[in-house]
C-alpha cells in the first residue's frame, strides 16, 4: 500500500496533488503522468460512485501514485466502503471539532484502535493480503480534514492536536460562503480565518494545506511561496476548459 502523502505530511515537505471529479479513469492516468504526487476522488461534489470509486483507485494504483478519498460527509460506512476497495486514506469535510476528528479515524481503524469492521476486498487482498494491510493501516493510510466553515475556528487547537489528524485542506469557497461573503477570497476577513487556520496549525507541526481550485500557475507559484506545502492543485473539468480556452483566447 502506497503511504506516500502520510511520509510528505510526517516530514513536512511540499507536495501536490490535484482532484478528479468525472470519474474518468483515463483521465486519472493522464494526471498522474502529468507529475501529481495523489489524486482525490472527490465524492462529495460529484456522481461518482463505489464502483467508479473503485476503477479510479485501481487507475492511480496502477501508476504508482497515491489514492485519496474526499468523502460526501462523515459517515463511518461509507469510510468503510471507501477503505475497503484500496484508498490510501480519506478527506472529510466539513470537521469543526475534535470529535469529529476523532470519529473519522476510528472509522478508518481496526479495532482495538478504532470501530470498524473487518472484511476482505481489495485493499486485504481479497482475504491473503489482510494482515499485511492491517499492519500497514495505523501508520500509513492518511487522514486529512478539511477546514471551511467558520464554527471550526475556536476548536483548531483541539483539532491539530489529535496525532490521527495528519493533515488539513482550507476550503476557500466554503470557509468564505460561512462568513457570509461566498466567492470572495481575498476579502480581509476570509484572508484572517485562512491565516488563523495556519497559525494554529503550525503550532502543532501540521504543514500548511490549501486547495487551489482554479489551474492557474501563477496562483499555484504565489502559494508556494506563501509556506504551503500540502497543496490540491485544480479539478480536472477545470483543467479541460482553462487549457481550451486559453487556445481559443490565442485567436483573438
Amino acid at each position: 500500500m502506497n503511504s506516500a502523502v502520510r511520509e510528505h505530511l510526517r516530514a513536512g515537505t511540499r507536495t501536490v496533488g490535484s482532484w478528479l471529479s468525472l470519474g474518468d479513469p483515463a483521465v486519472a492516468e493522464l494526471l498522474c503522468d502529468a507529475g501529481f504526487d495523489w489524486l482525490v476522488i472527490d465524492r462529495e461534489h460529484s456522481a461518482i460512485d463505489y464502483g467508479r470509486t473503485q476503477e479510479l483507485i485501481r487507475a492511480i494504483d496502477g501508476r504508482g501514485k497515491a489514492a485519496l478519498v474526499r468523502l460526501s460527509g462523515q459517515d463511518p460506512v461509507e469510510i468503510k466502503r471507501v477503505m475497503d476497495a484500496g484508498a490510501h486514506g480519506i478527506i472529510a469535510p466539513m470537521v469543526c471539532t475534535r470529535a469529529q476528528a476523532d470519529a473519522l479515524w476510528s472509522a478508518m481503524q481496526y479495532p482495538p484502535l478504532g470501530s470498524r469492521g473487518v472484511g476482505l476486498s481489495r485493499a486485504q487482498g481479497y482475504g491473503p493480503g489482510f494482515e499485511a494491510y492491517r499492519a500497514w493501516l495505523p501508520e500509513g493510510a492518511s487522514l486529512i480534514v478539511q477546514l471551511e466553515c467558520a464554527d471550526c475556528l475556536p476548536h483548531l487547537d483541539a483539532i491539530f492536536a489529535a496525532e490521527h489528524v495528519h493533515g488539513y485542506l482550507i476550503g476557500p469557497y466554503d470557509l468564505s460562503a460561512s462568513l457570509g461573503l461566498p466567492g470572495q477570497l481575498d476579502h480581509p476577513a476570509v484572508r484572517a480565518a485562512m491565516a488563523q487556520i495556519r497559525e494554529a496549525a503550525a503550532r502543532w507541526g501540521k504543514p500548511p494545506g490549501l486547495h487551489i481550485v482554479e489551474p492557474d500557475p501563477a496562483a499555484l507559484r504565489q502559494r508556494v511561496d506563501e509556506g504551503y506545502r500540502f497543496i490540491a492543485f485544480g479539478v480536472d473539468f477545470r483543467m479541460i476548459h482553462y487549457a481550451a480556452a486559453r487556445g481559443l483566447a490565442a485567436l483573438d
